[in-house]
């Protein structure tokens, strides 16, 4: 099967990517528009604001102060490279597991929203800002990892995540048993 032929086979997960990346970018685009120079907006009291930021950094803020080019080939290229290469394992895998595609297309469409805000902003606009106020767990979380606030992410981010998390969870689950080895199963128990 030629490329393109195991592209159109795999249409409807390049289609979630793409509808990933879609979203993805008209948030980062309406964030820009409403959020940028103005405080955080609270949306759920203690837990999750609307705050605007621009991260020049990798994961976490990783990178940012590292000069360039290094920063660009580490953010911009290396990723651009990790983006080509999932597209092509999506389209041409034998993997059939729902579980595993969709985490793919996840991954490819929020990698893809991040590598475009690299390529025309420099940096990724985030701002989906989670945290934790009630004092105990605050406390606790601030105890184990050194704070209650999660990193300002953003949509791709949010897919990325899901998508490695479908990943993790299929390799986690059992493998399904084939049909026959299920019937003879069945078939014992009502004995």
């Amino acid at each position: 099967m030629t490329l393109a032929g195991s592209f159109a086979s795999r249409r409807g997960y390049f289609a979630i990517s793409l509808a990933v990346l879609a979203l993805d970018q008209a948030t980062k685009l309406a964030a820009d528009a409403w959020l940028r120079g103005r405080g955080p907006r609270i949306v759920v009291p203690g837990f999750f604001n609307l705050w605007y930021s621009r991260n020049r950094g990798g994961l976490f803020g990783m990178l940012a102060t590292l000069d360039d080019p290094f920063r660009f080939l580490l953010l911009t290229i290396l990723p651009l490279a990790a983006v080509l290469a999932i597209a092509v394992f999506l389209a041409r895998t034998r993997e059939s597991s729902r579980t595993s595609l969709w985490g793919l297309a996840l991954i490819l469409g929020g990698a893809a929203g991040n590598l475009l805000d690299r390529a025309f902003r420099g940096e990724v606009v985030d701002f989906l800002d989670a945290y934790v106020s009630h004092a105990p767990l605050a406390a606790w979380l601030s105890d184990r990892f050194g704070t209650a606030h999660w990193p300002t992410f953003n949509v791709a981010d949010s897919a990325i995540v899901a998508g490695a998390g479908l990943l993790i969870l299929d390799l986690l689950r059992p493998e399904p048993r084939p049909p026959e080895e299920r019937a003879e199963r069945d078939a014992a128990r009502r004995e």
